[in-house]
């Protein structure tokens, strides 16, 4: 067992990307937050499914090419091999849960030149 608070973590890309307050043994749990403009490259997972709670602002989610818009109280959920791209169309900041289970490392997978 264990207690954290999210500002003992930073985001990946100093105001954008994930914070992960965890990663494994059994799954990943991490704060996303892009800022206007931000996107996150397109890439899928061997294994692992991903879900992403939107808890403040908007977000375009790309799932093997179809675009969904999500807004405040959805949630998507990607399971392993969709590769998906996120960016932030809107004009202001979107923060996300997201989660990834069942944890394996490395289990990420970059897609170059993806068309979106």
């Amino acid at each position: 067992m264990f207690i954290i608070h999210e500002s003992e973590r930073e985001y990946r890309f100093g105001d954008s990307g994930p914070k992960y307050l965890m990663k494994g043994p059994r799954m990943n749990f991490a704060l996303v937050q892009f800022q206007p403009g931000q996107d996150f490259k397109a890439h899928y997972h061997h294994v692992m499914e991903e879900n992403f709670f939107i808890l403040e602002g908007e977000v375009d989610i790309v799932v093997d090419g179809v675009m969904h818009h999500l807004t405040q109280g959805q949630l998507i959920h990607i399971e392993p091999m969709e590769i998906h791209y996120l960016i932030n169309n809107s004009d202001r900041a979107v923060k996300m849960i997201s989660t990834l289970a069942p944890y394996t490392d490395p289990d990420k997978v970059d897609v170059e030149d993806y068309k979106y």
